[in-house]
């Protein structure tokens, strides 16, 4: 995320706060993918504060080194994780095959991009409010379509309103992002997708008491 190390932790520790949340929402088992998303950035955001604090001489090389690769490895697999959570959530048969293409380009897009990762190099710096990571990544622009493609449209693709408002969201983010800085798009996006788990948190809210009220209704008189 942008300005520090105390706004990475932070940042992660609100956002581990709603991950949790989420997970007690939990009603059905496939929308645990979808839950465990904020968890997993909130991980992330938490170890980005090892990066800076490496970047400061405030911790160890190898730590530092270890935190770089951490922070791109969660980065990269979300074209993968996010198609995959929302199928998960998908009820409708048409929506799902639209899923079911997104998680294809994810899935090729993180492949892609975890492989420049294990490659190497890799590497980070501090970048006025944000840092810049740097990976040996070939067709690089071609990737982050890519990226876009399967991280937002298969919320847009959503039959839920509050899944394509977060995608709306984080669409919006994304061009904004890029216009400002190429560098630190890793950093700022992935901190902004970490804020909008709370519209996961609140489809799963939602999305209980639509159950509940579903077994109410459903239940025989007098039970």
């Amino acid at each position: 995320m942008c300005f520090s190390a105390g706004a990475d932790l932070v940042t992660g520790i609100v956002v581990g706060a709603v991950g949790v949340d989420a997970l007690c929402h939990v009603r059905k088992r496939h929308q645990i993918p979808l839950a465990a998303t904020p968890l997993l950035l909130a991980v992330h955001e938490v170890d980005e504060s090892f990066v800076w604090w490496g970047l400061h001489g405030q911790v160890s090389l190898p730590v530092e080194h270890a935190a770089i690769y951490v922070f791109l490895a969660v980065a990269f697999v979300l074209p993968f994780w996010v198609p995959f959570a929302m199928l998960g959530v998908e009820t409708r048969v048409h929506r799902r095959q639209w899923m079911k293409g997104f998680l294809a380009v994810g899935t090729i897009t993180s492949v892609a991009l975890l492989v420049a990762v294990i490659s190497g190099p890799v590497g980070a710096s501090v970048d006025g409010s944000h840092i810049a990571y740097t990976a040996n990544i070939s067709y690089a622009g071609i990737l982050i379509a890519l990226y876009i493609v399967a991280t937002c449209g298969s919320c847009l693709a959503a039959s839920n309103r509050w899944l394509v408002l977060l995608g709306l969201a984080n669409l919006s983010a994304v061009i904004a992002l890029g216009w400002i800085t190429f560098t630190g798009f890793t950093s700022l996006w992935c901190a902004w997708a970490a804020l909008t788990s709370v519209a996961i948190a609140i489809y799963l809210r939602r999305s209980g008491r639509t159950i509940s009220r579903r077994d109410t209704v459903s239940a025989p008189a007098g039970a």
